[in-house]
């Protein structure tokens, strides 16, 4: 910590004094044009004081929340953080790591998170071996404490369990098969590694300057409640990546004859035990955060950035997500009892479908609008945009799962089902579900599709705006100063650009899978 608090030449407090209050007026007042100043002033001084770290620290944490993450990952690579610092400050970097959209540096940055950790469990063993080795007993408790504060970090376990949910949409179903996937992860559906009794907060909250200690300092108030809150994010992301790990293994079970008890064959009763199991808990972690977020909190605004759960739940992403692992357990249903006899069912799901495909179409419209807009000669960004376009991805992507699944469980069914008519020589019509699985999957393509041509347009229109060089029209800047605020422009820009980039991609190739999926 020590090194990132360096010492600050006096034109640098008037600097950073300045921007502490321009924050004030973007963040509480709501004028948007102090964000840029804010940049501009920052951008400056690094050149003046290209050292000092809390220039950087607050670079990062502006740009993160003016939604570009691509100039973030050098700005913090720049601060040259030693060992623990990695822990400690490491969330300023991985918390909008994933949120952003850009997902080559998102990588970047969680593998540079993991290898610190994996590193330390591998050294913090050795050294109580030399300890031993060499009776330097009075050593090996620290050893241990140490290796105990990094296991039980919460960093830790949201890194982990990002770079995975992060692995699994970059590569699931594109690359190689979910199950290949979750083979390659160790992942267990069963299997939950997260010490949540013990979970330690190592983050150094404190690590930007405060000038008005009694209304910006971190209270210990602020603290539980930041826990708390990225205690249950932490719960959900952790659930979903433990409910879609247990999709390959349910698999196609041959229907059980009426009224007999279901028993454990191959595990398979068992796992949608698991799953079921796994979605009450999901359904009691997302009650506990809509009740969290009804408090409303503040922190103050140097303190710790809020997680990705108010948005989660705002854009529709949650509802959809929670919808369709219900699905699993209702297509599982229809698997066991056979097409004969499952019109409920059958009903049951064909409501759901059309659910989704409605709360889908609602968290697309929760992605319209301008990604940077130009209003009298200043600016104006929404990255909200951007994160509910990531959550998006992600729920795609889980609907894309669970269609494999639901593929998998009704083709069986049709092709026994033409082989029973064959024999009987007879033309009835297929059961319902067939239809309705097949007007969602053509609902989804269609969807897919807008989205995909959506965000060609927001590529377009950026850039249009790039060709178009703009400037900020202030009077108060001067030529020298207006060039530094060229400089954070572009880096938004392009930060954009290659976000939206990368989603568009992504988004293509989970089309070409739903355009597989015809039963």
């Amino acid at each position: 910590k020590s090194c990132l608090k360096t010492e600050l030449q006096f034109s640098d407090y008037y600097c950073l004094l300045a921007v502490h209050l321009l924050l004030d007026i973007w963040l509480e007042a709501g004028e948007e044009p102090a964000a840029w100043q804010c940049l501009t002033l920052l951008e400056e001084g690094l050149t003046h004081s290209p050292s000092n770290a809390q220039f950087k620290l607050l670079l990062i944490r502006i740009y993160c929340m003016l939604g570009a993450f691509e100039p973030v990952v050098e700005l913090y690579s720049s601060l040259d953080a030693k060992h623990i610092q990695h822990d400690t400050i490491g969330y300023l970097l991985t918390r909008y790591a994933a949120a952003l959209g850009n997902y080559i540096a998102a990588s970047q940055s969680c593998n540079f998170a993991l290898r610190f950790f994996h590193s330390n469990q591998k050294d913090t063993s050795e050294y109580i071996i030399q300890a031993y080795k060499y009776g330097a007993f009075e050593k090996i408790p620290e050893f241990i404490a140490f290796r105990n504060r990094l296991n039980s970090s919460l960093h830790f376990a949201q890194v982990r369990i990002e770079r995975m949910l992060l692995d699994l949409l970059l590569e699931a179903n594109i690359s190689v098969s979910l199950e290949e996937s979750i083979k390659s992860m160790s992942l267990s559906p069963e299997e939950d590694d997260i010490p949540w009794k013990d979970l330690r907060d190592n983050r150094d909250l404190t690590v930007l300057f405060s000038w008005d200690p009694k209304d910006r300092s971190i209270s210990e108030e602020h603290r539980k409640l930041s826990l708390e809150e990225e205690t249950i994010w932490l719960q959900i992301r952790s659930l979903t990546l433990r409910l879609i790990s247990g999709l390959p293994a349910l698999g196609h079970s041959a229907p059980h004859p009426k009224n007999s008890e279901k028993t454990t064959e191959n595990g398979v009763s068992s796992k949608i035990d698991t799953v079921r199991d796994l979605l009450q808990q999901l359904d009691a972690a997302v009650k506990s955060g809509k009740q969290f977020l009804e408090q409303k909190i503040q922190y103050p605004v140097l303190g710790p950035p809020p997680s990705r759960m108010a948005s989660f739940f705002s854009s529709g992403s949650c509802q959809c997500q929670t919808s369709l692992f219900h699905l699993v357990s209702e297509i599982y249903e229809l698997d066991t009892n056979g097409l004969e006899d499952s019109t409920v069912i059958q009903e049951r799901i064909g409501n759901s479908f059309k659910l989704l495909l409605q709360q889908l179409t609602d968290l697309f419209s929760t992605c319209k609008g301008d990604l940077l807009e130009v209003r009298e000669g200043s600016f104006m960004v929404h990255p909200n945009i951007l994160e509910n376009l990531v959550f998006f991805l992600e729920t795609i992507s889980i609907v894309l799962w669970v269609c494999s699944y639901s593929d998998a469980v009704l083709r069986p069914c049709r092709s026994n089902l033409q082989k029973k008519k064959k024999k009987k020589k007879e033309s009835a019509a297929l059961p319902p579900v067939f239809s309705s699985f097949q007007d969602y999957v053509s609902g989804l393509q269609t969807l897919t599709s807008n989205v995909i041509d959506y965000i060609k347009g927001l590529e377009v229109t950026l850039t249009a705006l790039k060709l178009e060089e703009l400037s900020i029209e202030d009077t108060f800047l001067s030529p020298e100063e207006k060039k530094f605020t060229k400089t954070a422009l572009v880096k938004v820009q392009n930060s954009y650009q290659h976000s939206i980039q990368e989603i568009g991609e992504l988004l293509k190739k989970r089309l070409d899978s739903i355009r597989n999926l015809k039963v």
